[in-house]
C-alpha cells in the first residue's frame, strides 16, 4: 500500500475528525487483531471500522436501557403492588364465603355447626360423636381447609356477631385483630 492510496482514502472517512494522519493511523491499528475499533478525537467510532463479527450492546447503551427499564419499574411498579393487596383482600373474601357455604351444607346434613373445638377441620373428617357419623356426608371440601392469601390459617369462633351462628375471618396482612386496609380483619367477625 502506498502513501498516496492511504491519502486517497482516508478522505472517504465518516468521521468528523479533520487529522487525516490519526485516522490513517486508526486505519493501520485496526489491522492488528489487539485493537478492534478505531476511536476518532470526537469520542465517535467510525461503524465502518467495525469488524464483521464485532456486532452488540456498548456498556454506555445498556446503562441507558436499565435506567429507562429503573424508571417504568418505579413509575408503574406502585401501582401493580396497590392491585395485588386488592386481589389479595377479594380472594380472601371469596375464600371465606366458600367456606360459609361448606358450613351451610354441614349444618344441613348434620343439624349443626361445628364447635369451636371441632373447628374447621369437621369440614374435612366426620365428627367424634356416634349418632352424627352416619349424617355426615362429606368431606364438604374438595381439598383441606385453605389458609389465607397471607398464609394464616382462617379463625373459627362461635358465636358471631349479630346473632350469626359463628364468626370466620381472616385477622388480614398484619395478622393482628384490628387495622385498616389490607390489615383490616375480613369476614364473618366474632363479638
Amino acid at each position: 500500500m502506498n502513501k498516496n492510496s492511504v491519502n486517497a482514502s482516508s478522505k472517504s472517512i465518516s468521521c468528523l475528525n479533520p487529522m487525516s494522519k490519526l485516522i490513517s493511523i486508526c486505519r493501520a491499528a485496526e489491522r492488528r487483531p489487539s485493537i478492534n475499533r478505531c476511536k476518532c478525537m470526537n469520542g465517535f467510532s467510525d461503524d465502518s471500522y467495525r469488524p464483521a463479527g464485532d456486532s452488540g450492546f456498548t456498556l454506555i447503551e445498556m446503562l441507558v436501557v436499565m435506567m429507562i427499564i429503573g424508571l417504568l419499574a418505579s413509575l408503574i411498579g406502585p401501582r401493580l403492588f396497590s392491585r395485588v393487596d386488592d386481589s389479595k383482600v377479594k380472594t380472601t373474601q371469596v375464600q371465606i364465603k366458600m367456606i360459609k357455604g361448606a358450613l351451610e351444607t354441614l349444618h344441613l346434613d348434620i343439624g349443626r355447626f361445628p364447635t369451636a373445638d371441632e373447628g374447621l377441620t369437621l369440614l374435612n373428617k366426620p365428627p367424634q360423636e356416634e349418632r352424627l357419623k352416619p349424617l355426615w356426608r362429606g368431606p364438604y371440601l374438595d381439598e383441606d381447609v385453605p389458609v389465607d392469601t397471607w398464609g394464616t390459617p382462617y379463625k373459627y369462633s362461635v358465636p358471631g356477631r349479630n346473632r350469626q351462628p359463628f364468626a370466620l375471618y381472616s385477622l388480614g396482612a398484619d395478622g393482628k385483630p384490628g387495622g385498616e386496609g389490607i390489615n383490616a380483619d375480613i369476614g364473618y367477625l366474632p363479638e
